[in-house]
């Protein structure tokens, strides 16, 4: 294969998640009725704010080789820990701080804390303690959910406060500030991984820790912290849940996990760690939004919708192996 050759189809690969998103939207308005319209791309990009935010965290520990299964329950902690605080009816306590704007920013840095502390004891524990990824953020999924039930009895929190409700209200060129929230973070969490040396150091750690090691690199504080921004990052997807929502239930987003996940691996990010970048992860993430409205548009049962969810899962992990097959061939 010549050099050229050989370009184009690492740029393929690279890409190539984009070139599905814009096979999917063509088919989609060429098939689905009532699907092409602007309305529909807005809804599409709007919807997938919370889910695009916990990818970038789960993103940030799969290209080092690990995972992290507990970003779902920790974005359902952060968001009824907001609710409980915020809300005004059902369990909330309708807090109000004065001046009113200091609301919004102290509720988000409540949420980015809780989570982040359940990062740090993940990064302990697999890191600290070199127990097994898998196992910890498992555990971590099945305790924070329990949590969740506990503080919350079953029963929800309703009616946000106003100044944190504005921002899934307000809207600029078109888009809820909830939806530019998560555009900014992929934007700045793409130039962290690209351009800072955390970012690099991240990637080759994935592709080889023992290497990185010996090269001088502190390799159990750039996992430890990756672990802490997970959580931090999925607490942060739980503010946004819970302003989408205007509140919290204990079930909040169960089964956010593994579209994540699938967003994620379709997004480019190798489950073997040390190759991904986090604009595919957004395009993953519109990949499947995109998806979803096409179902919905169409009226399919709630069952079908579990299948299809199953078989993109599925579909991930073989586009992965296909994907390291040919890069190990251009090797």
């Amino acid at each position: 294969m010549t050099s050229r050759n050989r370009r184009i189809l690492e740029f393929v690969l690279d890409n190539l998640v984009w070139f599905m998103l814009l096979f999917v939207l063509a088919a989609f308005s060429a098939f689905v009725p009532n699907f092409f319209q602007i309305g529909i791309f807005t809804n599409i990009i709007e919807a997938s704010s919370v889910l695009g935010v916990m990818s970038i965290g789960l993103a940030l520990v799969i290209v080092t080789g690990n995972m992290d299964l507990s970003v779902e329950s920790v974005a359902a902690l952060a968001a009824m820990t907001v609710g409980i605080l915020f809300c005004s009816a059902g369990i909330g306590m309708g807090v109000r701080l004065h001046p009113e704007w200091l609301t919004a920013p102290v509720s988000l840095l409540i949420a980015v804390v809780v989570g982040g502390l359940v990062g740090s004891l993940n990064g302990y524990l697999i890191v600290g303690m070199r127990m097994n990824a898998f196992i910890i953020t498992l555990a971590s999924y099945i305790w924070v959910r329990g949590l969740v039930l506990a503080v919350s009895g079953g029963r929800s929190a309703q009616d946000l406060v106003p100044a944190i409700r504005w921002f899934g209200i307000q809207r600029l060129a078109g888009l809820p500030l909830t939806a530019w929230i998560a555009i900014l973070c992929f934007v700045v969490s793409s130039l962290v991984m690209a351009k800072t040396p955390f970012g690099r150091h991240l990637i080759m750690i994935g592709g080889n820790e023992t290497a990185t090691f010996r090269a001088g690199i502190r390799v159990k504080r750039n996992l430890i912290l990756a672990f802490i921004l997970a959580g931090g990052i999925a607490g942060l997807a739980g503010w946004l849940l819970a302003i989408r929502t205007s509140g919290a239930t204990a079930n909040l987003g169960v089964g956010l996990l593994f579209n994540a996940f699938a967003a994620v691996v379709i997004g480019g990010v190798s489950l073997k760690g040390g190759v991904g970048a986090l604009p595919g992860v957004y395009a993953g993430v519109l990949l499947l939004s995109s998806i979803n409205t096409a179902i919905n548009l169409m009226g399919l049962p709630a069952n079908f919708t579990q299948v299809i969810h199953g078989l993109l899962v599925l579909a991930a992990v073989l586009l992965d192996t296909l994907k390291q097959g040919i890069r190990q061939r251009l090797a």
